[in-house]
């Protein structure tokens, strides 16, 4: 992939993860609450799933930008084939 589009696509995936946390409100109505969260973190912690969703899609944004994600596929796969 281009440098150019990796970039852009990092900065894309960053994009979403920043509205994850900032818009967290805006997703709790759309998609409810996570029944996942409330059942192992306790009753109004959906909040705080979606806020630690969108900081790890953040951080896979920044891996693509800087591509080093590839260097982690790459290192997943050595070890599971």
């Amino acid at each position: 992939m281009s440098p150019f589009f990796r970039i852009l696509l990092g900065l894309i995936v960053m994009m979403i993860g920043f509205l994850f946390v900032a818009k967290t409100h805006v997703l709790i109505s759309w998609f409810g609450a996570s029944d996942f969260a409330e059942e192992k973190m306790g009753p109004g912690s959906s909040s705080i799933f979606y806020k630690i969703c969108g900081v790890i899609i953040a951080f896979i944004g920044v891996f693509i930008a800087t591509d080093i994600i590839s260097d982690l596929m790459r290192g997943f796969a050595d070890i599971f084939v």
